[in-house]
């Protein structure tokens, strides 16, 4: 992960320089073009950084690296699954009509914020059930 890191270091001179060019151009007069891209170059810094602290962990050679590796070096635990789960579908039912609200009124608006927070309720404590249910 060293060569991500570096990916990373290496977009913050540009972001860096096109801040100060633009900067310049607009004559500092527009806050947000000048603003938005030092933040731009701080997240990138931060994103390398993260990543090359994150580099120092792992072992000197990853698995994805080894040329004569397996692909059950990297098998590991990537969570659960739930098939026949209703409760994304109400997600997404409770997401579009907020959505939809917007546009037509802002009572839609809460009545779907309010299915919302149901819906993501009733996704987090969706196997919370038996003798551990809340």
């Amino acid at each position: 992960m060293k060569v991500e890191g570096k990916l990373f270091w290496y977009l913050v001179p540009p972001f860096l320089a096109f801040w100060l060019l633009y900067g310049f151009w607009s004559g500092w007069n527009e806050p947000v073009g000048w603003v938005g891209l030092l933040l731009c170059a701080g997240m990138v810094g931060m994103i390398g950084w993260y990543i090359g602290v994150t580099a120092k962990t792992l072992p000197a050679t990853r698995p994805e690296d080894d040329r004569y590796g397996h692909i059950d070096q990297v098998a590991g635990h990537y969570g659960n699954f739930a098939p026949y789960s209703w409760q994304p579908l109400w997600l997404a039912l409770s997401g579009a009509v907020v959505f939809m609200g917007v546009a037509i009124g802002w009572w839609m608006v809460v009545l779907g914020m309010a299915m919302l927070i149901f819906s993501v309720i009733g996704w987090t404590y969706e196997y919370f059930s038996g003798p551990h249910h809340v």
